[in-house]
């Protein structure tokens, strides 16, 4: 009868350890596959800053044409403009860049793909100071008196080339002092996601600010003046 008790103590003893092995094994798997579920948010949206600026002096960024209008504009005008664009840093989650690499029960590293620049111009006008009031920058009168009545579209997309190569300009020149912002706010963002998918440890690497790719839109306003 002793013999028998120890057999079945001995019996039960393996399918209890069997049984939490298994669970563990189901668990730390489960963990796992939600973990890579981060893939599915897409491009992840984790900084934005606004910026206004009155542009006093014309570089290389606005071209040629560019400079020869608002050089006119300032001189014969007296007019000063001003510049209203936002920048929108993204991870595009599903691309391949973005690794998520297992390192113990509940432990992951995150390989960052490059940070992603969403540039959009929101506004441009000018500011008379002579009558002290806001003017659009493609208004109508100003236009004609500069190119007279020629100005076509071809002489429009280039005024609208050169504010977006400008605008590029100007938010290169920010990005990089924004790096460590970037990250910072990319890290709370995905330890708050990463937890809720049951993760207990997240380390980030990121890809230098150098390798990433900026994309200039128009805002409604700026084409509606267009």
């Amino acid at each position: 009868m002793g013999f028998l008790t120890a057999v079945i103590m001995a019996l039960g003893i393996a399918v209890f350890v069997l049984f939490r092995r298994t669970r563990k094994t189901a668990s730390s798997t489960t963990v796992h596959s939600t973990i890579e579920g981060m893939r599915a948010v897409g491009d992840l949206s984790v900084f934005k800053v606004y910026t206004k600026e009155i542009v006093t002096e014309l570089d290389h960024s606005w071209g040629d044409f560019g400079k020869k209008y608002l050089d006119w504009i300032y001189s014969s005008k007296k007019m000063a403009m001003i510049f209203e664009f936002e920048i929108e840093f993204r991870y595009d989650l599903r691309t391949r860049d973005f690794e998520i690499i297992e390192t113990g029960p509940g432990a992951y590293i995150l390989r960052m793909p490059p940070c992603f620049h969403e540039i959009n111009i929101r506004n441009i006008e000018f500011y008379d100071e002579q009558r002290s009031r806001l003017l659009p920058w493609l208004l109508p009168d100003l236009l004609n008196s500069f190119l007279g009545a020629g100005f076509t579209e071809e002489d429009r997309n280039k005024l609208v080339s050169a504010a977006s190569n400008h605008a590029k300009q100007r938010a290169n020149a920010m990005i990089d002092k924004l790096s460590s912002e970037v990250e910072a706010s990319a890290k709370q963002t995905l330890h708050a996601i990463g937890q809720s998918f049951g993760a207990q440890s997240l380390t980030f690497v990121f890809k230098p600010t150098g390798e990433s790719r900026a994309h200039v839109s128009i805002g409604e306003q700026v084409r509606a003046a267009a």
